[in-house]
């Protein structure tokens, strides 16, 4: 029997969860002073869900999403893009939103019900916060291909959830973006759980960065705890897409440690058994002060 196609899914860490290097780093990361800002930006997004999390138990705050376990994540998507690309996020994406530009008042404004938060001072064509599941992926792509038919050497980020990938949209969009190898990348954050449902019974695909190879687009996979990790491999894909190589799908692990609602107990449970004490805050730490 003849192999038609053979595929791969490639895997990148830096930083054990003991924050110790696995390979040799980056250059970007071989001065501390250059980690520090990306540390700061994490401390600074739990400290803000934490504040955010007790408004919202108290009934100060209206529904809340948190970005608890997920912040290298965001920063390091945001410190890997250009001010002229444009970022469409989920609503857990408050790390990257702040990086890149967006005030807390704003994000504190749009929790509470005005959407005169979504009226950002700081990244005017940034998308707002994406509540329906998966929608965002298809204006990713829409907003790439205009970007495409201009000539403009831009590109767009687009973060969903692994439950999103499993909704019709997020297929749509891949196939568009095959076909038009729009300058796109696609971020799946992968905190085992659709809200209440884990990830395997949502998906049967071995990888979710898989996910994107029929449709024509490389897939890879990253530590979503190792903000060095997200970077780097961000950045890699991003002037990918911008010299015209077309689009990339990443998938990110990371812990959840958070909802807008009390968890249940059984995904409290198997979280806490599943993920301990690891995370991006104690994995970025040793690297960032050493």
């Amino acid at each position: 029997m003849d192999v038609v196609a053979t595929f791969r899914v490639e895997y990148t860490q830096f930083l054990n969860p003991q924050g110790d290097a696995t390979q040799s780093l980056p250059e970007f990361a071989r001065d501390p002073a250059a980690l520090l800002p990306l540390y700061r930006a994490m401390v600074r997004t739990r400290l803000f869900d934490a504040k955010a999390i007790t408004l919202q138990r108290t009934g100060k705050l209206g529904t809340f999403a948190s970005s608890l376990g997920q912040e290298a994540i965001g920063v390091g998507v945001a410190s890997a893009i250009r001010e002229e690309d444009v970022l469409l996020p989920y609503y857990r994406d408050h790390a990257a939103q702040f990086l890149r530009g967006v005030t807390i008042v704003e994000c504190l404004l749009y929790w509470g019900g005005d959407e005169r938060g979504s009226d950002f001072s700081g990244p005017r064509q940034d998308f707002p916060n994406c509540v329906p599941i998966g929608n965002q992926v298809c204006h990713a792509v829409g907003v790439a291909y205009a970007f495409k038919l201009r000539r403009e050497a831009r590109v767009t980020v687009c973060i969903i959830g692994d439950g999103g990938t499993s909704k019709g949209d997020f297929y749509e969009a891949m196939n568009l973006a095959g076909v038009w190898r729009a300058p796109v990348v696609f971020v799946i954050n992968n905190n085992q759980w659709a809200i209440s449902a884990p990830r395997n019974i949502q998906t049967a695909a071995q990888t979710l960065a898989q996910k994107g190879i029929a449709a024509g687009i490389e897939g890879r996979q990253v530590d979503g705890n190792d903000v060095i990790a997200v970077r780097h491999v961000i950045q890699e894909a991003v002037e990918k897409a911008r010299t015209g190589d077309g689009p990339t799908l990443m998938k990110r692990s990371a812990t959840d440690w958070g909802i807008t609602q009390p968890p249940t107990m059984r995904r409290a449970i198997a979280t806490q058994m599943s993920f301990g004490n690891n995370g991006p805050w104690s994995q970025s730490r040793v690297s960032a002060t050493t």
